[in-house]
């Protein structure tokens, strides 16, 4: 398909139809992380960037989609080889991750697994999952499992979808077909082999050793990024004054998108030599991230009351971006405490 295609086909929708879903399965998007022998793309880190950068200015639904739902198949490098074997090895059906980052249940320990209730928020994809990944507390006899530190355990899993009812109350302005339902688990058995704990490891291919945090933040990034530069593009189609607010949204993204490249190549020069990413690093990229997203939002809104009625138009695709990139900034990830 070719990006006016693409465009076309993602506007306005609720869920994404099926030529979408089978595009992305032909391109193998869920899987930009996972290694080639397991049937991935194996991308290196700015590959990735690159990629959900490109998606994300495409369609904000279509970059906000795969970036999360190949972000939780990230997680394929913190399960061990016989749960990853479990579901990574069916070459007919590429598996796809997504869930909350929430702790909403309950994860009671039986036999050689655990007993897993509760209700989660905001599973990205929700209806073009083969699995959902969640937090739980761990419990013992009823009684919650405490940490070394006092705190209750938490650990992650991966369920089948077939174990997961989804509840469709995703109604945002923006990024339908993202489709953020929340879902609900009661009383599901689960195999040990499939939890696990974030930036633990069980597999040595490079892009795994990127802490998850420095992870999420540049991956969620580019998507603001991307949607920007579709707000930015259609914007010019319709600006009659006041250019210079527009001229200073450019810049905003061209700065971004030099320090998105700088910091993707230090962390490949730092994984690649084995060496660890300094915590310094990741303290300044989750700032730069966070200045960033603020600097674009306040951008658009200053440039928004010049662009006329076309920026209101619920069939316009200037609006459309509009509410796509207000939707994304709700994430909790780059908000103010």
């Amino acid at each position: 398909m070719t990006i006016e295609q693409l465009k076309k086909r993602c506007f306005n929708q609720e869920v994404f139809p099926d030529d979408i879903l089978n595009w992305i399965a032909k391109e193998n998007l869920w899987n930009i992380w996972i290694p080639k022998s397991y049937g991935g793309l194996e991308m290196s880190f700015s590959e990735g960037l690159n990629k959900l950068r490109f998606l994300s200015e495409i369609d904000g639904s279509l970059g906000w989609t795969v970036t999360l739902c190949s972000g939780a198949n990230f997680f394929f490098g913190n399960l061990k080889s016989d749960a990853v074997n479990a579901i990574f090895s069916n070459p007919e059906k590429s598996a796809c991750f997504g869930g909350s980052g929430g702790v909403f249940g309950t994860a009671e320990k039986e036999d050689n697994g655990y007993i897993i209730s509760g209700t989660w928020k905001y599973a990205t994809g929700a209806p073009y999952l083969t699995h959902f990944t969640l937090n739980a507390k761990i419990l013992e006899d009823g009684n919650e499992v405490l940490n070394k530190n006092g705190d209750c355990l938490i650990r992650s899993f991966v369920i089948s979808k077939d174990d997961v009812e989804v509840i469709e109350d995703w109604n945002s302005m923006g990024l339908k077909a993202t489709a953020t339902h929340s879902f609900k688990v009661k009383n599901k058995w689960v195999p040990k082999k499939f939890s696990f704990v974030y930036n633990e490891l069980h597999h040595d291919h490079p892009i795994f050793k990127i802490n998850f945090a420095v992870f999420a933040d540049l991956t969620l990034w580019v998507n603001y990024l991307g949607i920007a530069a579709q707000f930015y593009k259609e914007a010019q189609n319709v600006i009659k004054e006041n250019i210079a607010l527009l001229d200073k949204l450019l810049a905003i993204i061209t700065k971004a998108d030099a320090e998105i490249k700088q910091y993707a190549l230090q962390i490949e020069n730092c994984i690649y030599s084995e060496k660890l990413i300094p915590e310094t690093w990741m303290n300044k990229i989750h700032k730069e991230a966070s200045n960033s997203v603020k600097a674009l939002s306040n951008a658009i809104i200053e440039v928004y009351p010049f662009l006329g009625i076309e920026a209101c138009k619920q069939d316009s695709r200037l609006h459309y971006v509009f509410k796509d990139y207000f939707t994304a900034t709700q994430h909790h990830i780059f908000s103010k405490k």
